[in-house]
């Protein structure tokens, strides 16, 4: 009975062997062909595919769709070349953004192809300062150069001269340095002029000048022309300027003036009506000024700084007190000692106004 047993064991399990090995052969095909379907032309082993497809399965559609060519080393590469490129300079622009902050080299590039000055660029996206790295980018002065070659002259100049004292105990003053510059703090004039009047105070200890500069100085009447051309159709910077334009003899439309010391934002800074030159710019600026001899260059380069800080403002203010839009020229109304740029005749119909014109009446 054992023996019988044991002879049937053995037979069942040599059949259950037969048949799972026919099951086997025949299987193997077909999941070799799937796993080939799967895999296609792909170069990463079985086992990344794998796994590769596992993990896929399981991201929502949109992170699959942003994961899936991370894997890829040659994607890798590119977006690591991409990191390194430098920025050009038709990317990336502040001003495109909508906020103008400075100008960028794309903005610059298209400014300089249609003939539009960085000034009126800076006026026009109100790029205010945000520093006094033009102080110092600007340059030291060069003392009675003159006209400065080869600079263009834009819409905006600064002005500032130094006095001298005249008559009795030197209280009356003379022209004996005027001094220019642009609306970037750069130096468009410089020259000591030869006074009129006998010297009796030089006012060394405030201006620097001496009677050693007179051989070097040019005559009045040549520095006022030259200034005049400078000035002409621009807006003028200055602080208290209508003693600067007195001492040139020298008159300006008021609707192209900018007084930083008439400004009312500034006002506050004053213990009188109107405060210093120096004060505002340790207030406002934060640079000491004057604490030796006066520089009319460095106070011409002030008072323009001052205005870039609130060129806005001060635009505003104009606007307002003129009841005009921004800028727009006032050519009947003049500062300083010179003569208006409207003749008697046209004065004379302004205060007379427009008048009627009488109808004839149609016969019938």
């Amino acid at each position: 009975m054992a023996q019988e047993l044991s002879s049937n064991w053995k037979k069942l399990q040599s059949k259950i062997k037969a048949e799972s090995t026919t099951a086997s052969s025949s299987s193997a095909p077909k999941s070799t062909a799937k796993r080939k379907t799967d895999e296609g032309p792909s170069s990463y082993p079985q086992s990344q595919s794998q796994s590769k497809r596992q993990k896929v399965q399981k991201l929502p559609k949109q992170q699959r769709d942003r994961k899936l060519p991370s894997k890829s080393p040659q994607y890798n590469g590119q977006l690591r070349q991409a990191e390194k490129k430098p920025m050009g300079v038709t990317q990336s622009s502040t001003v495109v953004r909508g906020t103008p902050a400075t100008i960028t080299p794309s903005l610059a590039l298209w400014a300089e192809d249609n003939d539009v000055s960085t000034e009126d660029l800076a006026e026009a996206y109100n790029l205010g300062i945000k520093s006094n790295a033009s102080l110092e980018a600007a340059g030291p002065p060069r003392v009675n150069e003159g006209l400065a070659p080869g600079i263009e002259v834009g819409k905006y100049v600064a002005l500032d001269c130094e006095m001298v004292g005249i008559g009795d105990e030197g209280r009356e003053s003379a022209l004996a340095r005027v001094s220019l510059v642009d609306f970037h703090g750069r130096q468009v004039y410089d020259s000591f002029v030869r006074p009129r009047e006998y010297v009796t105070d030089w006012r060394t200890h405030i201006t620097g000048l001496t009677p050693r500069m007179l051989p070097s100085a040019r005559d009045f009447s040549e520095v006022q022309a030259t200034v005049a051309d400078l000035l002409k159709t621009r807006i003028v910077v200055g602080h208290d300027i209508r003693h600067d334009l007195a001492a040139l003899e020298l008159g300006h439309p008021s609707g192209h003036i900018r007084d930083t010391a008439r400004f009312a934002g500034y006002r506050k800074y004053g213990h009188g009506p109107k405060p210093a030159l120096r004060v505002l710019a340790r207030e406002v600026l934060g640079v000491e000024i004057q604490t030796g001899h006066h520089s009319s260059i460095e106070d011409a380069r002030v008072a323009m700084l001052l205005f870039r800080k609130k060129k806005s403002d001060f635009d505003v203010q104009h606007a307002s007190r003129f009841n005009l839009p921004t800028e727009k020229t006032m050519a009947s109304e003049t500062v300083g000692g010179g003569i208006s740029g409207s003749s008697k005749g046209q004065q004379a119909r302004h205060k007379k106004g427009p008048g009627k014109s009488k109808k004839k009446k149609k016969k019938h």
